[in-house]
């Protein structure tokens, strides 16, 4: 089995540690996502969505690059406004 290798953006780390989001939440949201969809501006970014119960259910967006079958690049995370748990599922 493979382990999951994570590396992020400086961008990503500030912005992790300026909404007080929790690293592995991040983490968990690329391995085990709600739903995912590719980002329209760019080809090679994927983004990840999960409800987080930590946060009332509100839903973390993860936009990250797959570099491997198991390293992930995190761009940045946030707390989306306009998604609402259980809407726009699309697996990619």
């Amino acid at each position: 089995m493979l382990v999951p290798i994570f590396t992020y953006t400086q961008h990503a780390r500030d912005q992790i540690a300026l909404r007080s989001l929790d690293q592995a939440w991040v983490e968990r949201t690329i391995l085990a996502p709600d739903a995912v969809e590719p980002d329209p501006r760019h080809p090679d970014r994927r983004r990840a969505f999960r409800a987080l119960p930590e946060r009332d259910g509100r839903v973390l967006r993860v936009v990250y690059v797959v570099r491997s079958a198991a390293t992930f690049h995190g761009i940045t995370a946030f707390l989306d406004r306009g998604r609402r748990p259980g809407t726009h599922e699309i697996l990619v």
